[in-house]
């Protein structure tokens, strides 16, 4: 069961609500919390696992042999990505932009391409008590988050036994390809807001790319409720997403979360609206079949 908490916008909640689920999950069976805000990764802050496995990411980029490069244009012409340009006298390859495909090498009717490792970021899997744990870094000054993420879900279902139970994905946030990547094969879209008229346009952008294109059931947790206004309440009643939670604007909840306390183990008390938000989750997966 793969649960992913994403948000239209920064700074909504969702490691709030990602950690707390992961944490309640793990009471309930086996879970599983992977960090894919591999730009600002900060769900470790919470968790606190013991990172006991390191390995880096590697983008294979291709390298121009000019001695065989005939300047056919064929490698510029198969590149989806821009990644490479080829000119009059050149051809000029732009690492950012390059996903690795392979296709310029593989088209290249000289054989003119080959591929080299060049690492792009850092996957850390550990754990965090009950918890299976996992994380994906962004080397600075890279551009290319999304092999990082794919990498980071591939690993952990090939080597985390945890992850046959349910595995929370923290997304990053807005609806870019990083975002399209963590939501791929999800079970279920936990889209976080706050009320504001900020948190009601990019919670729209969100909805239509979880549940309109990737066709996934969705539901809102509403943070920081109580501030702004009723947009957010509106939209999701005419739109028919469902209000799974609301966590309360609290001075209390700001300041657990500024000392990188979960929510649910500085207040307890929130343990049983999250495992009623789990079992919504769940149910809506499942059709409530037990």
């Amino acid at each position: 069961m793969n649960i992913v908490v994403a948000s239209g916008k920064g700074g909504t909640g969702k490691t709030l609500v990602a950690t707390s689920l992961a944490l309640v999950a793990s009471g309930q069976g086996q879970a599983t919390l992977l960090d894919c805000d591999v730009e600002a990764p900060n769900a470790s802050l919470f968790l606190e696992p013991e990172l006991t496995d390191r390995r880096d990411v590697i983008n294979r980029i291709p390298e121009i042999d000019d001695s065989l490069c005939t300047l056919s244009g064929r490698c510029g012409e198969v590149c989806e990505y821009n990644a490479i340009a080829v000119l009059p006298q050149e051809v000029l390859v732009f690492r950012e932009l390059c996903h690795g495909c392979g296709s310029c090498t593989l088209n290249c009717p000289t054989q003119a391409i080959r591929e080299i490792p060049y690492p792009i970021g850092l996957l850390e899997f550990g754990d965090a008590g009950a918890i299976a744990f996992g994380q994906g870094i962004l080397n600075v000054g890279e551009a290319m988050a999304t092999p990082i993420i794919r990498q980071l879900k591939k690993q952990a279902r090939q080597e985390l036994p945890e992850a046959s139970g349910v595995t929370v994905l923290d997304s990053p946030p807005g609806t870019s390809c990083p975002v399209i990547e963590t939501l791929r094969d999800a079970d279920f879209a936990l889209l976080v807001t706050e009320p504001t008229p900020f948190g009601l346009h990019d919670l729209r952008l969100a909805a239509e790319v979880a549940r309109d294109v990737l066709h996934l059931p969705v539901g809102v947790v509403i943070n920081k409720d109580g501030v702004g206004d009723e947009g957010v309440e509106q939209y999701c009643e005419e739109a028919g997403i469902p209000i799974l939670l609301r966590i309360p604007l609290e001075r209390r909840i700001a300041e657990a979360y500024s000392e990188g306390v979960p929510l649910v183990e500085a207040w307890p008390e929130y343990r049983k609206p999250f495992a009623a938000l789990l079992k919504q989750i769940l149910d809506a997966v499942t059709g409530g079949a037990k």
